[in-house]
């Protein structure tokens, strides 16, 4: 997707409705919904130790991303408390990330793995296609773990609906922007 159909998450970031681009299935049962999502970025070197290629991952970077293009709402329901609610599947996924990061850098970063290849350029070139795919099933995990939170939170809330409940979790979610 190109750069302006991305938004990520930061702590001075709040969506609004006409961040929900989609149009909204009228068959849903849902009067809104968001993609959320993970990216990642990582630095990949190499290094020649005896006749082997070992990769080293390093600054492993994860982005939290809404995706306006297939994120809709039903009009004829927007309001704030909606919105809110919306807002705080958003600061879910920041919250899943930052009780992740640290053992999905731990777990790579600083460690070195073999690669494949036949040469050395082609050793270089798996080193980065198998860091990716090794950071991006980590990172799928996350998102597994993000599903369930927002399932649990949208039966906790009643999709926003209990306020009592719904202000609990955005006094947690305020934590995060502080």
């Amino acid at each position: 997707m190109a750069e302006n159909e991305i938004l990520s998450w930061t702590k001075n970031f709040s969506l609004k409705w006409s961040d929900f681009k989609a149009e909204h299935n009228p068959a849903s049962f849902e009067d809104s919904h968001s993609v959320i999502k993970y990216g990642f970025t990582w630095i990949v070197d190499s290094e020649k130790i005896d006749n082997e290629i070992l990769f080293i991952i390093k600054n492993i970077q994860i982005s939290v991303e809404f995706c306006p293009l297939l994120s809709s709402v039903r009009t004829s329901e927007t309001s704030d408390q909606l919105l809110k609610h919306e807002q705080g599947h958003f600061d879910l996924a920041e919250l899943v990330k930052r009780e992740n990061i640290t053992s999905l850098q731990m777990k790579f970063e600083g460690r070195q793995f073999p690669t494949r290849g036949k040469n050395e350029e082609q050793r270089k070139q798996f080193a980065k296609e198998d860091s990716g795919k090794m950071i991006a099933q980590e990172v799928e995990q996350m998102q597994n773990v993000l599903e369930k939170k927002i399932q649990e939170y949208d039966e906790i809330t009643d999709y926003g609906n209990n306020l009592d409940k719904q202000s609990e979790y955005d006094l947690k979610f305020k934590q995060l922007k502080l």
